[in-house]
């Protein structure tokens, strides 16, 4: 058994606890609910990673809305080219499948895509896809559209905001439970299933394009349960975010679909920051485009590089955003280069699970950015985040509620107090930014490793005091991971190892045992 919680604090039941009320966290809870559990959600903030999404949803539409012969092996390609050979085919394959259904089904919740003409919704391009699927709304307002298709679908639904998931319940190697911190004290929702849904981990840096609650939670959760978590390696680093000169924080994106539309990538001279890198230019993988730029500012000891989005048609109508946030801070991007720079922004690996979100911990599942299906591989092709937090969200939802039936309610089980390992927040991102951004090396990763072991333990009494627990864990996950793997592949770049080693497959942790597995594991 595990717990955070002290005896005598308060104790509730339900069938399906959802930790997380982003995309996968609602379409998870929806889903239970529609099977007829009794699902609670956790939320510790009013913000999710799903609001601030800006491009829009990958999906192959039917052939009768397809104008340039789109197909799901074509989605399937290009996802598995973005994923560097460590996606599971079979698991991107189940996805993408999957994802025009529960498209319609989020319509039918009320959501709205902007539409090129009555009746055809708008499609545009993203880096990595060899076609026009993303399908958006309010220009490059997707994910707010989708939250609140959401929220209005799960208005009815048990919702218990300020409330920290600070640890698992376990008994007898199953899930019981989740130790919670909320405004009444210490307490424990019993129940037989839990879905983790939590996003990701941006904040282990000091500029991300993540709100401010994505530090890891999930991730810490399920490694000191003891579940297995794979691949933390591989951070996607967003090619453009906005550069303003603040010392950190959450920082606007600047959507990958202005490059789509014709925006180039240029440096302080004008010149062309990805040619000759790879084939598709300024629309190359995220990991790339990233990587290019990052060599860029190396070479020129420049901030920054610039997005010219000045040829863009109806910027201000088609992005307004992205124009919002220019203007907010004194940038005019239908005058001006737009200053940009890579930003920590997506959590490829996290929480093993199938893709109906299935861990290997009876009663847990994992969805979205938490969870590692298979999909993204060593880097995630653009828009395919929320395509992926609907379909398996549900599912998970689903498998959570048919679990919950046949398992029945979750006996009572003590919780005690516990310690946890933790670094001042500060510290801890400015050994990530150094050591662990987009180019890392073996010394810079060692120094990091030793930093993290001058972690104090702390009692958890405070939602601070678990994000910086919750964010220490996942930190030393990552410096191990990225140490284990001595090569580049996808979006974990080693400048004394440069090239591919095809020998190395994905990689697992269970708590901070880690080590790449052989090729071919997948």
């Amino acid at each position: 058994m595990t717990g955070c919680g002290g005896r005598g604090g308060w104790r509730q039941r339900a069938d399906v606890v959802v930790i997380g009320t982003g995309v996968a966290g609602l379409a998870a809870a929806l889903a239970a609910h529609r099977r007829g559990r009794k699902v609670v959600l956790l939320s510790k903030a009013g913000e999710t990673a799903t609001f601030y999404a800006q491009g829009g949803i990958a999906v192959v539409l039917p052939h009768a809305h397809n104008d340039d012969g789109d197909s799901i092996e074509s989605h399937v390609a290009d996802t598995l080219a973005a994923g560097a050979g460590l996606c599971d085919p079979e698991a991107v394959r189940s996805i993408v499948s999957d994802g025009y259904r529960a498209v319609t089904e989020l319509v039918s919740w009320g959501a709205h895509f902007d539409e090129s003409e009555p009746g055809r919704w708008a499609l545009t391009r993203e880096g990595g896809h060899s076609r026009r699927r993303i399908i958006h709304s309010g220009g490059d307002a997707t994910g707010a559209e989708v939250q609140r298709a959401l929220n209005y679908a799960a208005e009815n639904l048990d919702i218990r905001r300020n409330h920290v998931a600070l640890d698992l319940v376990l008994d007898d190697g199953a899930v019981a439970g989740v130790t919670v911190l909320s405004g009444d004290g210490l307490g424990v929702v019993y129940a037989p299933s839990v879905i983790l849904a939590t996003g990701g981990l941006g904040h282990l840096y000091q500029a991300t394009t993540n709100p401010d609650g994505s530090t890891g939670d999930g991730v810490a959760l399920a490694m000191w349960a003891g579940v297995a978590v794979s691949d933390l390696e591989f951070i996607q680093f967003h090619p453009t975010m906005l550069h303003t000169g603040d010392s950190g924080g959450r920082r606007p994106l600047i959507t990958e679909a202005l490059r789509g539309e014709g925006a180039t990538l240029i440096d302080a001279h004008g010149r062309s920051v990805t040619s000759g890198v790879h084939p598709m230019g300024d629309l190359a993988p995220r990991d790339v485009v990233a990587a290019a730029i990052d060599a860029r500012l190396a070479q020129t000891g420049d901030p920054c590089v610039y997005l010219d989005a000045r040829a863009v048609r109806n910027l201000p109508k088609r992005f307004p955003t992205v124009n919002a946030a220019c203007l907010q801070a004194g940038i005019d991007p239908t005058r001006q280069p737009i200053p940009v720079v890579p930003g920590a922004h997506y959590s490829c690996g996290g929480v093993v699970t199938d893709v109906h979100g299935r861990t290997d911990v009876a009663g847990l599942f994992a969805a979205g950015e938490v969870a590692r299906t298979g999909m993204h591989g060593a880097n995630r092709l653009a828009s395919n985040s929320l395509l992926e937090g609907l379909v398996v969200g549900g599912r998970a939802g689903n498998a959570a509620a048919e679990h919950a039936a046949s398992a029945g309610p979750s006996r009572v089980v003590e919780t005690v107090p516990t310690m946890r390992p933790t670094l001042p927040r500060v510290a801890l991102q400015q050994a990530m930014t150094r050591h662990a951004s987009v180019v890392r090396s073996g010394r810079g990763l060692r120094e990091l490793a030793d930093r993290l072991d001058t972690a104090t333990p702390r009692e958890l009494r405070s939602r601070s005091d678990f994000e910086d627990a919750a964010l220490t864990a996942v930190a030393r996950s990552v410096a191990e991971a990225a140490l284990a793997r001595t090569e580049s592949r996808g979006c974990h770049h080693r400048s004394d190892f440069p090239d591919i080693d095809p020998m190395q497959g994905f990689s697992t942790a269970r708590g901070r045992n880690l080590a790449p597995t052989a090729a071919g594991c997948i």
